[in-house]
């Protein structure tokens, strides 16, 4: 490095900056993440239809199994993942569970029924690549600009979650549910690719750490009301989506054209989020923001749930806008905050079990969704998820503001 650019990366370490390499863990990290959530993405909007045309796709219990299978392996595997990157190195542990997850892809593409379906679902989610994943954007990033760099893993998440709503229709009709799956395993082989040739080298060697343990992460207090909140915030995301489709469509808009209000609220709220959080963060209102983000995912639970029957294309924007607002937040901070929290030799246990119980979260979101939609109806699922999220607002008041070492 010359010495005009040691002289810029000082300054922008003075000035709160990210650094070159900063900016090079954040943004391929942050597409090894999209590359992967993209193939994801792509199969829900289709899944259902398509998965019923199999041998054994009459049976729709079967059929949502299938589909849970990936969060639960996952859930089952998070932990494991994030304890064999503190002893074996993150980038290794990456590139194994995404050749897993290419392996699950194409064999889900092979599947001559539901059933083998299921299994490539659940190799596939044996993959699970998230807590060594954030670990080491843990690791290469510094704790004042933690938070954007985890927020941009939020927006590629959320981009690739928009793109999925608008492409999935139109390349099903050409690839059928197959070629869907096969384009999910060749995106998972590309990432293992960035981690090889642009993810940064990782800053310290894990073997020479003490061995993270799973006791000393579940004695952190603080680490506990994150994880609470994760899964309560991935619960209530779930399943709510069982109810907003359906209201969309009593406003006035075909299921085709859903993505005309998914699209705009989850770029809007992107933009918004980006000149809010960080300034705010930079001033030591984190605690301040992840606290009005939890409450303003509350509201938009009542709101929904007093707008059921009623609801016009207008308030659903509103709605959803700020509902996604306040996930992006807490979706960039809570994992920014664990990684603080923790300390290095246990990170990847920490975050393991932090995307152990956003896995779960997943997995009882859909379950209880689907359960209080069938004996209760969307204002019972709506009352519900407000409630959770004003249980969660209770346990996270206590916390502190994270410290910035």
């Amino acid at each position: 490095m010359s010495k005009v650019d040691a002289s810029v990366e000082e300054k922008n370490v003075a000035a709160g900056k990210m650094t070159a390499l900063e900016l090079r863990a954040s943004f391929s990290l942050a597409s090894i993440f999209a590359l992967r959530m993209l193939g994801l993405f792509l199969i829900l909007p289709v899944f259902a239809m398509e998965a019923s045309k199999l041998p054994g796709g009459d049976d729709p219990a079967l059929i949502g199994l299938t589909m849970g299978m990936y969060g639960l392996t996952q859930a089952m595997l998070q932990f494991l993942y994030g304890l064999a990157s503190d002893r074996l190195g993150r980038k290794r542990v990456i590139a194994f569970g995404l050749l897993l997850f290419a392996a699950g892809s194409f064999l889900a593409a092979l599947a001559p029924t539901l059933s083998w379906l299921a299994v490539g679902r659940a190799l596939q989610g044996a993959g699970a690549v998230s807590a060594a994943v954030t670990a080491l954007l843990a690791d290469q990033t510094r704790d004042e600009v933690r938070t954007k760099s985890m927020a941009l893993v939020g927006a590629s998440i959320g981009l690739m979650f928009a793109l999925s709503l608008v492409a999935a229709p139109m390349l099903v009709a050409y690839t059928g549910l197959s070629g869907l799956f096969v384009l999910t395993g060749a995106l998972a082989l590309l990432g293992i690719a960035v981690v090889i040739w642009w993810v940064p080298p990782e800053p310290f060697q894990h073997k020479n750490l003490p061995r993270g343990r799973l006791l000393e992460v579940l004695r952190l207090a603080a680490l506990w009301r994150l994880n609470f909140g994760v899964f309560i915030l991935h619960a209530v995301q779930l399943a709510m989506w069982m109810a907003v489709p359906a209201m969309l469509v009593q406003a006035g808009l075909t299921r085709d054209h859903h993505w005309y209000v998914y699209l705009p609220a989850v770029l809007g709220s992107f933009v918004v989020m980006g000149g809010t959080l960080f300034q705010l963060e930079k001033r030591g209102y984190l605690r301040a923001m992840f606290l009005t983000s939890i409450g303003l995912t509350a509201a938009v639970q009542l709101g929904l749930l007093l707008s059921v029957g009623a609801a016009s294309i207008g308030v659903m924007v509103a709605l959803l806008f700020v509902f996604f607002y306040g996930f992006n937040v807490l979706e960039a901070s809570q994992p920014s905050m664990v990684s603080r929290m923790a300390p290095a030799h246990i990170r990847g246990a920490a975050m393991g079990v932090y995307n152990t119980l956003q896995s779960l979260g997943l997995f009882a979101g859909g379950v209880m969704g689907g359960w209080l939609t069938k004996h209760g109806g969307a204002p019972v699922l709506f009352a519900v998820c407000a409630g959770l999220m004003l249980l969660w607002l209770l346990v996270a008041w206590p916390m502190r503001q994270p410290k910035t070492s």
